[in-house]
């Protein structure tokens, strides 16, 4: 056997590295070994989510400071300020970011001729929105009061986690790690990782302060929309590795 060959009951993806097993064991284990890190994501996001919430209904720990980090965020309030973090909330909402999801995913697809990572994307949005407004009816939390919101009561529904949140943090984690996964090993590939981090911390942490300085949101329901963000995202890893060891196994077989 040459040095270069691979074991004849394997095949290697040059993109990733990874080897789809071509006995039923192997392939088992594969799938295991490639679900795995999207699991732990998947762990550490619901874990997160439920510290918050636990904090929330007993209302100790991190329940302490949603009124004096919202009490804060009021009395420093300046015009300019405002003007630029309506602008950030007013993007990430609702209405504006589905609209900019949709048409980059279109482009994406259209551009690459793949539709598997931008169809993942919107998928993945679509899942954080689906999760947030179940969990909000279900905890039903009042929104802050009022007297605290930039335009008094232009926010009717539940306060519990922050749909902005998780909607940002989706679009920047799902889609950063999309973007990276498709690099080879070596230099690039962790300065996207780096880039990809980075970015996200950035938008998370803007988008997030917006809701809170808007006097929309408390600091928990931030925190529980960033966690389950992470849940989402360790989901999308788990069925993106699948597809690739199942692509693998599949051009394993016709070879």
């Amino acid at each position: 056997m040459g040095a270069d060959s691979e074991p004849s009951d394997a095949r290697r993806d040059v993109r990733t590295g990874e080897v789809a097993p071509s006995g039923t064991g192997s392939v088992w284990r594969a799938r295991l070994v490639a679900a795995l890190p999207g699991l732990v994501l998947v762990v550490i996001g619901v874990l997160g989510f439920l510290v918050v919430y636990d904090s929330v209904r007993e209302r100790d720990d991190l329940w302490f400071t949603d009124d004096a980090v919202l009490a804060w965020m009021v009395a420093h309030r300046t015009a300019a300020a405002t003007s630029v973090l309506t602008v950030v909330t007013n993007l990430f909402g609702p209405v504006v970011l589905p609209i900019l999801v949709g048409v980059g995913c279109l482009w994406w697809g259209l551009a690459t001729r793949r539709w598997w990572e931008p169809g993942l994307l919107a998928g993945a949005m679509i899942a954080s929105t689906v999760v947030s407004t179940l969990l909000k009816a279900l905890v039903a939390r009042p929104r802050p009061d009022d007297a605290a919101m930039v335009v008094p009561g232009v926010e009717r529904s539940f306060s519990f986690p922050s749909g902005h949140t998780i909607g940002a943090a989706t679009l920047v984690l799902v889609g950063g790690y999309l973007v990276w996964r498709q690099w080879q090993e070596g230099r690039q590939r962790r300065l996207v990782l780096v880039v990809w981090v980075a970015v996200s911390v950035v938008v998370i942490a803007v988008v997030g302060g917006s809701r809170l300085y808007l006097g929309y949101h408390f600091v928990t329901d931030v925190l529980a929309g960033a966690s389950l963000a992470v849940a989402v995202l360790g989901g999308v890893v788990v069925i993106d590795r699948l597809h690739e060891i199942k692509r693998l196994s599949a051009a394993n077989g016709r070879d």
